[in-house]
């Protein structure tokens, strides 16, 4: 996939300093090195976003900054290859998201900055060692996505009150998955719910893992990642078929099919994550760049869904909603 179909946005603006000045000297430009943990056709809108910001702050694809673009597609082994490469290539920062992908880049690199547009809990998965003070090459935006699992549960109870048993599936080897299936697992104890973990690791473990909770479940929680990011629909269309209410972290997965999300908003974190570049190309160290927590959390809801599982909305429930899917 070229680069250029998401840079395009990039236009006229003001010429970044001091890096600008320093590459006419060197001859080589500043260098992003973008590793998509998922696909094009998911992060398109987050990556414009990323892209609008760097322009807004001065930094022009071809004449003051390069951006390289990789593709993992939700494969956990492409994470360090892609990082790997960015190596080689020597590019000045790294730009990802998701746990999985920032641990990959922080094994293959302790010098190369690198900046995370949101991980789910960046300490307890240890990207950084405090929110105030990360130390080392890696800073960027929480996703707090574990400290609001109960909350998604309390929401999902409220449009299924007689919710009994809650699947949970969730990718494994990713360390904030597991980290936030034993929180929504721990909670649906507390609550007297029947809690099951499904876990997968690839693509093909999805379908099987249906097979596996069908009838065994009244709901299905799905800690938002890369691999299920990048089978979302997949997933919501083997959930409709089984009649399951679906429950995400992320707004992506409501408009792909979901029932609901509640969680911090992907374009606000993403275009969060070039100010932290440019500080960064502006000399700043990753090391004083305090963490960012989301100030703003989002609940979707998909009305079309709903009806097509047979539920009713509570009205409170929609009043409160940030956005509403019809």
């Amino acid at each position: 996939m070229k680069r250029r179909e998401f840079i395009r946005l990039l236009g006229g603006a003001a010429v970044a300093w001091p890096l600008a000045a320093r590459a006419q000297q060197t001859g080589k430009l500043p260098t992003i090195g973008l590793l998509g943990a998922t696909t094009p056709v998911v992060e398109s809108q987050r990556v414009a976003a990323f892209v609008q910001r760097l322009r807004e702050l001065g930094w022009i694809e071809d004449r003051t900054i390069a951006i390289e673009v990789r593709w993992a597609e939700g494969r956990t082994e492409r994470f360090g290859e892609i990082a790997d490469e960015f190596v080689r290539l020597k590019v000045d920062v790294i730009v990802t998201a998701g746990t999985a992908s920032v641990i990959a880049a922080k094994q293959a690199t302790s010098v190369i900055p690198i900046v995370f547009a949101t991980a789910g809990d960046p300490v307890a998965n240890h990207l950084v060692a405090s929110l105030a003070r990360p130390g080392g090459n890696v800073t960027g935006l929480s996703g707090q996505v574990v400290d609001t699992a109960s909350k998604r549960l309390e929401l999902l109870r409220k449009v299924l009150p007689g919710l009994r048993r809650l699947a949970i599936m969730g990718n494994v080897d990713n360390p904030f998955a597991v980290l936030d299936m034993r929180e929504v697992q721990a909670t649906a104890r507390m609550v007297g719910l029947e809690a099951t973990t499904f876990e997968i690791r690839r693509a093909e473990d999805i379908a099987p893992a249906f097979e596996a909770f069908k009838g065994r479940a009244d709901a299905l929680y799905v800690p938002p990642e890369a691999l299920v990011n990048t089978n979302r629909v997949r997933i919501n269309t083997l959930a409709l078929g089984a009649r399951l209410p679906t429950m995400h972290g992320l707004r992506e997965y409501v408009e792909a099919g979901g029932l609901m999300s509640y969680g911090p908003s992907a374009l606000d974190q993403y275009r969060r994550a070039a100010d932290y570049v440019d500080k960064i190309l502006r000399g700043a160290k990753p090391a004083d760049i305090p963490v960012e927590q989301p100030t703003k959390f989002d609940l979707v809801i998909n009305l079309t869904t709903a009806k097509a599982l047979g539920l009713q909305i509570p009205d409170r429930l929609l009043a409160i909603a940030d956005e509403v899917i019809e």
